[in-house]
């Protein structure tokens, strides 16, 4: 009798011990999110909901579990693994720790069953609102650097193809879209991966061209959709809330449609002729210039767009344009790259 009373309170110590240290998990990747909601995004209410959550899940830390604490003999502190020893950029960072604090709420809403009935069921709703708010944050991150991004490289096929776009974003390329009409899926889904992998190491946002379901299998921050292609409110039902969609534009009636629709950015051309849109006539600098007056949402000139009309299309009122030849042709693509950069924050 003495004996089975033994081995539950082993029992019982070892689950506040795994109590304690996933509250301070928990706690501590809240902690790490909020500062960058705070301080690298100034957005008070996205702070806010981090700190609520964070002293909901320091609510339950209580005394009997920081007292089962055995730092010492913790087997786990020496164990690490090379994913931890480096972040890439700010979104990997965030992501990790969204990670970090979804499967410490996990083993508190399982453990937590043992310690207390009301435990499991708080910290099964604690880690649907850690899912909602990753949503909201990794959404509000994309369209920030939608915002912040001048220019935009759509690739065309080529066999170097991870080479130049990895040239393109060492010269500092933040928004890329995938884009590939006539290759087998297998071929483009591991292209895309590849590609996807390329943008999250530099921290660029990654857009797939008509396919939205390459852009789920991938994980693509978005899509972008011609005028043929599937309307933006079903896009948006299967992509949610948070991605970014696009939709190419040739006059006011249609950027007025695709702002109506919902489009997070237009494209604005072709400006020029250009082969990549067989009989498409080029609207010209005039409907640039409309869009520099009109368009509320972000917008990108494209179309036949190099490095001698760049400057006439800034002229035109464009901040942002969006290059496939002269980058994807280009034999120093990171010097190409600078210039265009150089030359679209000189106004």
């Amino acid at each position: 009798m003495v004996e089975a009373h033994s081995q539950k309170q082993q029992v019982q110590q070892v689950v506040y011990r795994i109590l304690d240290a996933n509250l301070d998990r928990a706690r501590e990747g809240l902690r790490i999110i909020e500062e960058w909601c705070r301080f690298g995004l100034n957005d008070a209410q996205l702070a806010g909901v981090c700190k609520h959550l964070r002293q909901e899940v320091g609510n339950w830390h209580t005394a009997q579990m920081r007292a089962a604490r055995d730092t010492p003999g913790d087997a786990g502190t020496d164990l690490t693994h090379p994913q931890e020893e480096q972040r890439a950029n700010i979104t990997s960072l965030l992501q990790a720790n969204f990670c970090r604090v979804q499967e410490a709420l996990r083993v508190l809403e399982e453990y937590g069953k043992l310690y207390d009935p009301n435990m499991g069921s708080a910290f099964k709703q604690m880690r649907y609102q850690v899912y909602t708010l990753e949503s909201n944050l990794m959404g509000y991150q994309r369209h920030q650097l939608l915002w912040r991004s001048r220019l935009y490289l759509v690739t065309s096929p080529v066999d170097n193809l991870f080479e130049i776009v990895e040239a393109a974003l060492k010269g500092g390329l933040t928004l890329l879209q995938y884009r590939e009409k006539t290759a087998d899926d297998v071929i483009r889904l591991e292209r895309a991966r590849k590609l996807k992998q390329l943008c999250d190491d530099y921290g660029a946002l990654f857009i797939i061209n008509d396919r939205v379901d390459l852009a789920l299998a991938v994980n693509a921050d978005g899509v972008h959709l011609g005028q043929q292609d599937i309307p933006i409110a079903i896009a948006r039902q299967l992509l949610g809330s948070q991605r970014l969609i696009g939709r190419s534009t040739t006059n006011p009636q249609e950027m007025q449609g695709a702002i109506a629709e919902g489009a997070d950015y237009i494209g604005v051309g072709p400006v020029y002729e250009t082969p990549t849109k067989v009989g498409k006539a080029a609207t010209g600098l005039e409907y640039v210039s409309y869009a520099a007056q009109n368009c509320p949402i972000p917008w990108v000139a494209i179309g036949g767009i190099d490095t001698s009309n760049i400057n006439d299309v800034i002229d035109a009122g464009a901040q942002k344009v969006a290059v496939v030849r002269s980058l994807m042709q280009a034999e120093q693509p990171t010097l190409v790259t600078q210039y265009f950069i150089s030359q679209l924050y000189r106004k």
